[in-house]
């Protein structure tokens, strides 16, 4: 692809007693970064992913290239200006296309669901228990699927140069249908590494509750596990659900992971909507919400500094309120 960035090394090993990484949003290049963006009707495929029409610092000579082409050769300067203490990365966050337990929790209300039937593995018609897509999850991924075919031939922009996904199954294949058949770099294919750390929010709802490895493997067979992936869940937690200081302390650790080890500069994450609104705090990103199928990109500055930095151990669970008796069964969620 012309144009095409120089991938940032991976920063040296850190003394973890002395120094961590810390992470900030870098703002001016996107309109989610702005507060007077309104997230609540936000599309990315009506916002170019949202990237700002403007002129860069040296650009002058570039006015023929896209809009995207121009940010890719930015971020290569932030990273090329930069000493080795200094990192930045681009982040494609996807949420999951709609699934079953999102049918199901729109149905049921979300107190009945976070009460009763967010435990269940499902009712007489539905199952959501690391729930799949809907029909309209799929078409939300195909949409995807088009809008970066779109870009790749009108904006030439960077297609992900590293792939990383939940490993439950909504996310697994939202992230199919959305890169799959693509126009790729065949020296960057869409192969995505299942990581178990950018997973939803852990414990008690069983849609949150992933499938075995076996199972996982059966329904994409070429796509690699971290290493030290266990067979069965070993997160979940039947009765105590993850708090989101919990959560962000698992998502920066997930961060620590892919920017401590990950040499590439453009990533793919292809997640849920609570990993990634604790993606964003720990980013330091104003709050975003995102619907089911939709993607933001956010460029982050990932900087050595002093210290042990936030928290690093477990954090904490609550356990779960319950209904005394279950609601009212429906038939049918049609």
């Amino acid at each position: 692809m012309s144009g095409e960035a120089p991938t940032a090394q991976p920063m040296s090993p850190m003394k973890s007693e002395v120094e961590y990484l810390e992470y900030t949003t870098v703002p001016g290049y996107f309109q989610q970064d702005d507060r007077a963006t309104n997230d609540k009707i936000f599309d990315y495929t009506k916002t170019n992913f949202g990237l700002i029409e403007r002129s860069y610092e040296g650009q002058a000579e570039e006015s023929q290239k896209t809009q995207w082409e121009k940010f890719e050769l930015e971020v290569a300067r932030l990273n090329r200006e930069s000493d080795d203490s200094v990192q930045y990365k681009v982040l494609f966050l996807g949420r999951h296309g709609e699934g079953y337990h999102n049918v199901a929790e729109a149905f049921y209300g979300t107190k009945d669901w976070d009460c009763y039937w967010s435990l269940q593995d499902g009712n007489e018609t539905s199952t959501w228990a690391d729930a799949l897509l809907t029909s309209i999850g799929e078409a939300q991924a195909q949409k995807a699927n088009k809008f970066w075919q779109s870009l790749i031939e009108t904006q030439k922009i960077q297609t992900p140069q590293s792939y990383y996904t939940s490993p439950l199954l909504r996310c697994m294949a939202t992230a199919s249908i959305t890169f799959s058949g693509l126009d790729l770099p065949r020296d960057r294919p869409f192969k995505p590494l299942i990581k178990e750390l950018i997973r939803e929010a852990i414990g008690a709802h069983t849609c949150d509750r992933r499938s075995s490895k076996s199972v996982i493997h059966g329904h994409y067979p070429d796509w690699p596990f971290e290493e030290g992936f266990a067979e069965e869940d070993p997160l979940w937690d039947a009765e105590l659900r993850e708090s989101d200081e919990a959560m962000d302390i698992r998502l920066r650790k997930a961060l620590d992971e892919v920017f401590g080890t990950d040499e590439n500069t453009w990533i793919s994450i292809s997640s849920h909507s609570g990993a990634i609104g604790s993606t964003l705090r720990v980013l330091g990103h104003r709050v975003f919400s995102l619907g089911t199928g939709q993607v933001i990109p956010v460029l982050v500055k990932a900087e050595k500094a002093a210290g042990t930095g936030p928290p690093r151990e477990k954090g904490p669970y609550f356990k779960v309120p319950t209904c005394p008796k279950p609601p009212p069964v429906i038939t049918s969620l049609a």
